[in-house]
């Protein structure tokens, strides 16, 4: 079994067709999405709709949520304000009753997926550095757990002590350790790089593989502008920040 494990997404259709595409040519057989389907990008109505039609496990990410309520959030930076009220004009009120109603927390098969952490996924901190990923370890009742929202892949293993792994391509998962894995983003990666990110959970094998994908960058980001979202949410995608 081949799970194609992805997240982050944030509107952008041409990464999250990039990924599905090259999940289908890998083989993979189910797929497992780790939240943030809107937000930032021109399409949030379409990415949604494809998720939905996955039927895959899916949990609740912050800005789906946010997409979700009625009031004007004022915690969050101008740039992700934009996104959400361009997203709120998109979505239909089914949409919002889908994205609502997404756990914030799920296991799936042998492992856990969380978009934040485990500790508190409700708060949506960030997973920054080995004391953050010990206190959701404390709560990971699996021997996997996969998130995201920090837009960056990195990897946390606990042995005798919490180990941090920034670049890595394939993780093999060992007896007696816990791992605690970000699979990077779909839509507006962080690390530096582009490319569209995603991980493959090779479960007979005990492997993760991380894969990166370039996709029509410049047709997503054109779409931004024509959009009437702001010209940096354009820029940034191809620095990766």
């Amino acid at each position: 079994m081949r799970v194609a494990i992805f997240g982050d997404i944030h509107s952008n259709l041409e990464g999250l067709d990039a990924v599905l595409t090259d999940a289908k040519a890998r083989q993979c057989t189910h797929h497992v999405c780790l939240g943030d389907i809107v937000g930032y990008n021109a399409n949030p109505k379409e990415c949604l709709d494809i998720v939905r039609a996955l039927d895959c496990p899916t949990v609740k990410g912050n800005h789906d949520e946010l997409a979700c309520l009625d009031t004007h959030p004022t915690n969050v930076s101008g740039l992700a304000n934009e996104g959400i009220a361009y997203t709120r004009t998109k979505l239909e009120p089914a949409d919002v009753q889908w994205l609502d109603a997404l756990k914030f927390v799920r296991q799936v098969r042998d492992f856990t997926v969380v978009h934040a952490t485990l500790d508190t996924p409700h708060k949506w901190g960030y997973v920054l550095n080995q004391l953050d990923a010990g206190a959701s370890f404390s709560y990971q009742h699996t021997q996997v757990c996969f998130y995201g929202h920090t837009h960056v892949p990195r990897a946390y293993v606990r042995d005798h002590h919490v180990l941090t792994l920034d670049h890595w391509e394939n993780i093999s998962v060992e007896p007696g350790k816990k791992y605690f894995i970000n699979a990077g983003s779909v839509g507006q990666p962080r690390d530096g790089d582009w490319r569209a990110g995603y991980v493959i959970y090779h479960a007979k094998e005990h492997r993760i593989e991380l894969r990166r994908l370039e996709y029509d960058i410049e047709r997503t980001q054109q779409k931004i502008i024509d959009a009437g979202l702001p010209h940096r949410l354009a820029s940034r995608l191809r620095e990766g920040r």
